[in-house]
């Protein structure tokens, strides 16, 4: 069987590789039922929707051909790194910064890792997310993040 198109054949292997990967970590937490779901049941059922999409994917990476294979190209190194940078850094500065200050670090850092960088551009999805994620998770859902620095005092 001959790949006629390699991105969606990658790609697809990948969703599928996490997908099976989410599912089988789910099994170790209760499901729970239908109307009473436990910690494994969301992502039991999107690490299965994720791999059965990724197994169209790679089906059709298969079947339908393209007109050069979409061949994948260099594997872009700079902005895998600033972004996992990114990540760890906010994982590590929220319980001492805050939300506040924490999360707007993160967009703006994970914004250099585009070629298309704008510091407008930038702050302005910093603010945005910011006030959503205040909105969902603290105001919404009630949960206990810091949202300043500790040495202003009491988080959320």
């Amino acid at each position: 069987m001959k790949i006629k198109s390699q991105r969606d054949f990658w790609s697809g292997l990948m969703f599928v590789a996490i997908g099976v990967g989410f599912a089988w970590g789910a099994t170790s937490y209760s499901f729970g039922s239908s109307a009473n779901p436990g910690p494994g049941y969301f992502p039991f059922g999107l690490g299965l929707v994720l791999a059965l999409l990724g197994g169209m994917v790679l089906f059709t990476s298969l079947t339908i051909e393209t007109a050069d294979g979409d061949p994948v190209g260099a594997f872009a190194w700079r902005p895998l790194v600033v972004i996992i940078g990114a990540v760890v850094m906010f994982g590590v500065l929220l319980p001492r910064l805050g939300m506040i200050i924490a999360l707007p670090l993160l967009v703006i850092i994970s914004s250099f890792a585009s070629e298309e960088f704008s510091l407008k551009a930038a702050v302005g999805n910093a603010v945005v997310l910011t006030a959503l994620s205040w909105t969902v998770f603290v105001w919404g859902l009630k949960l206990t993040i810091p949202l300043w620095p500790t040495i202003f005092g009491a988080g959320a």
